[in-house]
């Protein structure tokens, strides 16, 4: 892009506003005319604006606009002539414009600088946008920006903040990819720092990336268009920083219960046409039965919307009546199985759309302002690079946005559960196209989509997706899923993925990074297309080592379109049975994850009550480790926590049969008693160690349990949630069995007892009531003593009644209760583990209920 940078050097502090904590500035004797804005927001959170009425705040800000919550005894000032000082808390906040203005964060009592802007080269005008300016640590690991390809450590990178339909992308290398997310955290052992920008224009982040000698090692975020309108987070660790950030833009929406399950796919079911689509959906059903795999969904993609009669190409909202002529009757027979049905939608028609021209009339389409017609682009029509010519919906129109929540509408009432927003990138050549909307404001915002940003789009077009779902079934929580996203979708989109990855053994590593850059950015229901969208097909070796991995996660889903010279129109799918040899292993690797299924969904439940991502970085909660912090770990492509109790690692090369794997420990007060090592040969190791251990792919994965942990399973099949009321949904079992394996010490705890707590609701509702359940156990020499609490006030009841504790392999020590209940020892399970019953179980309740719900 075009650089046109000024540097203003000269302000002059306005009249203080009412709000404490607050500053504003103002160009003197310079030929731009600029304000700077400082606001305390929240004790942690504070907001900077650099802004001028040719350079406005942006107009639909992806971060919701709060008002300060400070009251005057909270903050503590000093000011002189050019400079103010903030404390509040254990932050102080100093703003000094001598030159230009510099910010800087840091600790009460420390000298060292959390962050600070560049001295001279602070905020730039630069064209018709803003360049911001800061200082770089270079041993710092920083995160976020949504998704960007691996590792997870964006140091010394430089990245578009910009989203694109990148089919068969590198995990390592593609830039930029499917979302929009000017956000970016820098973390060290001594605290947190995340910058947000609340534009959705177009921009980029060289984190370190570039070099100069004047200026030394900086960061720099340059936005194409608008004013600067940043928030910045302080925080002790990540988890406090993504804590604050849900607490500003919303906590991560809550995703059913049955779409935490194995959710099928592929291309070429849709586009059957002898036998036609229904009918190979109906057989794959079967196959799912004869193999005994559960399966909760299918990703129907869109050959079920292609016209069949030429042209034949798709049109969103309407059905091949010859692949499916009774879509009610089809959907109603897959939903009696069990699985639940989501439909691709895209944000754009063709030309030949029965719709088109009434779009086009009630200017629902980008308009082109060189001709002052609807703007057209060619657009993906059929099969793998096949187009035609067509436009993008433009979703600030009412017509268009009504017509789209209809759409979705009508789709759930014709037994569709969840919508797939998929190609929501807003590719558009052009920053001058127009949108719909009549006016702006009164300082003559243009309503060009530069300005506005094409994210804007992809935000609009999760909201009506959710409302069209909401209004069909107002108290059932919408289940959207989406490829593109901006930080405002996540109010409407619970769920993600990392779009059309390409099959090899570098994209299963780097999948990993990806996830936990996910997850710090609060896309928490996020996951991979197992075995490769794209490419050739998986070895059986790379197939199953990549759903080993993939059932610790928390989306599952294997789906593709994986086209050749001989078949570019369907493409061939990735099924669990393609490999006769290994479908046992397949079988048993997709079982294991609906056992642990209410580990799984309890990660998804203290997601939105307390925005901690399901898959963590390793050194979540064990900041104290400088291990950590080595530029390997950082990476986050190797291995990872799920939730507070398992370690995750994998196998990344063809023809190995072990893995090394950092185990990290805790400093201070508290004993760590480290791990045990969950497959054969079932060692307990110490923590702060790398270890070795064996992991041969027709077996397992490394997996290791923290002692101390639990983990809560269920049956190992698909099982109905307690919200399911509909008929068609009763062929899935009770879920009315739970056990939780616990991973006491090899021998004595020395009288220290570990608790673990665990959620729990309905499945489905839009508002549930969650409970609270919390285990607590000790370990001696020859028993151990366990028992059960629930939270006081917890309204949801579940369908188990009694509780059977599983301990690690090899572990023969008997379980007793705290309480004196009767305790009943079961037969070993099938890997020989011994189990304990709670047939009798007392659940007393602890703790006052708290209000979770967000």
């Amino acid at each position: 892009m075009p650089q046109s940078e000024q540097v203003p050097g000269r302000y002059q502090a306005l009249e203080q506003p009412t709000k404490p904590g607050s500053l504003s500035l103002k160009t003197v004797g310079e030929d731009v005319d600029f304000q700077f804005q400082f606001q305390v927001i929240r004790p942690n959170t504070f907001r900077v604006a650099y802004t001028s009425e040719t350079h406005p705040l942006p107009p639909h800000p992806s971060v919701p606009r709060l008002e300060p919550e400070i009251s005057k005894s909270e903050v503590q000032t000093t000011s002189t002539d050019s400079s103010y000082i903030i404390e509040i808390g254990d932050i102080v906040a100093f703003v000094d414009w001598k030159d230009a203005p510099i910010l800087s964060l840091k600790w009460r009592g420390s000298e060292e600088e959390l962050h600070s802007d560049l001295p001279y080269r602070s905020y730039a005008v630069d064209g018709p946008g803003i360049a911001h300016y800061t200082r770089h640590d270079r041993n710092a690991l920083h995160v976020g920006l949504g998704e960007v390809a691996a590792p997870m450590d964006l140091t010394a990178r430089s990245f578009k903040v910009d989203a694109t339909d990148c089919f068969g992308y590198e995990a390592y290398l593609t830039n930029p990819m499917y979302k929009h997310m000017p956000y970016l955290v820098k973390a060290t052992p001594k605290g947190c720092v995340a910058l947000i920008s609340s534009s959705y224009s177009r921009a980029s982040w060289s984190v370190g990336g570039e070099i100069d000698g004047l200026w030394g090692h900086y960061k720099v975020y340059r936005q194409d268009y608008g004013g600067l309108e940043e928030y910045l987070l302080v925080g002790r660790t990540l988890k406090d920083i993504l804590k604050s950030y849900a607490e500003l833009i919303g906590f991560p929406l809550l995703a059913p219960r049955w779409a935490y399950g194995y959710l099928s796919g592929g291309y070429k079911y849709t586009m059957g046409d002898d036998p036609p689509a229904y009918q190979q959906l109906l057989d794959f059903a079967d196959k799912l039965k004869e193999h005994d795999i559960p399966c909760s969904g299918h990703q129907m993609s869109s050959g079920y919307s292609i016209a069949e009669h030429v042209p034949k190409v798709r049109n969103v909202f309407t059905w091949n009546n010859h692949r499916f002529p009774d879509p009610e009757g089809f959907a109603k027979r897959y939903n009696s199985l069990g699985i639940r049905l989501l439909t691709n939608i895209k944000p754009f028609v063709l030309a030949s759309h029965p719709n088109y021209n009434d779009l086009d009339s009630a200017k629902g389409l980008f308009t082109d302002p060189k001709t002052n017609k609807t703007a057209q682009v060619r657009l993906w029509s059929a099969g793998g690079g096949e187009s035609d010519v067509g436009s993008h919906l433009d979703f600030t129109s009412p017509a268009t946005y009504s017509w789209w929540r209809e759409g979705v509408h009508k789709l759930r009432k014709q037994g569709i559960s969840a919508m797939w927003n998929d190609n929501n990138e807003y590719v558009i050549p052009q920053d001058k196209w127009q949108m719909s909307l009549k006016t702006t404001n009164n300082i003559g915002v243009k309503n060009e989509i530069g300005l506005w940003g094409r994210a804007m789009q992809t935000e609009l077009m999760g909201r009506a997706s959710y409302e069209g779902l909401l209004q069909a079934e107002p108290n059932v929580r919408p289940f959207v899923l989406t490829r593109s996203a901006g930080i405002g979708t996540l109010r409407y989109c619970c769920s993600s993925w990392a779009g059309d990855n390409t099959t090899s053994w570098e994209s299963m590593k780097g999948a990993n990074a990806l996830s936990l850059t996910a997850g710090l950015s609060l896309m928490h229901q996020y996951g991979h297309d197992i075995g490769g969208f794209e490419g050739p097909q998986p070895s059986p070796e790379l197939l199953l080592r990549w759903i080993q991995l993939g059932i610790y996660g928390s989306r599952f889903a294997i789906n593709c379109f994986k086209t050749s010279p001989q078949d570019n129109t369907n493409g061939e799918v990735i099924e669990p049975w393609m490999y006769p040899e290994i479908t046992p292993l397949v079988r048993k690797a997709i079982k294991r994850r609906y056992e642990i299924m209410p580990y799984i969904y309890s990660l998804g439940l203290e997601s939105h009550l307390e925005a901690s991502p399901p898959q963590r970085w390793i050194g979540w909660g064990y900041e104290s480790d400088p291990e950590v912090w080595t530029k390997q770990l950082k990476r986050g492509e190797e291995q990872y926590w799920f939730g507070d109790s398992l370690l995750v690692g994998g196998v990344y090369e063809p023809g190995v049969s072990e893995a090394k794997m950092y185990l990290p420990r805790k400093t201070g007060p508290d004993f760590d008693f480290g791990y045990v090592n969950l497959n054969s040969p079932y060692q307990y190791f110490a923590p702060g160690q790398w270890v070795t251990v064996t992991s041969p792919w027709q077996d397992h994965i490394p997996v290791f349990a923290k002692i101390g942990g639990a983990v809560q399973v269920g049956k190992s099949v698909q099982t109905r949630m307690p919200a399911d009321v509909d008929p068609a949904y009763k062929s899935s079992e009770e879920d009315d069995y739970r056990g939780i394996e616990i991973f006491p010490p090899k021998s004595s705890s020395h009288g220290i007892s570990f608790s673990n707590s665990w959620y729990e609701d309905d499945g489905l509702s839009l508002k549930p009531d969650i409970s609270k359940f919390t285990i607590e156990y000790s370990s001696r020499e020859e028993e151990i003593a366990f028992g059960l609490s629930s939270r006081a006030g917890d309204r949801f009841v579940p369908g188990w009644k009694s509780v059977v504790i599983i301990l690690p392999h090899g572990d023969k020590r008997r379980v007793v209760s705290m309480k004196g209940e009767q305790v009943d020892k079961l037969e070993d399970d099938e890997v020989g583990r011994c189990r304990f019953q709670f047939s009798k179980m007392t659940v007393e309740p602890v703790e006052p209920v708290v209000n979770g719900y967000h």
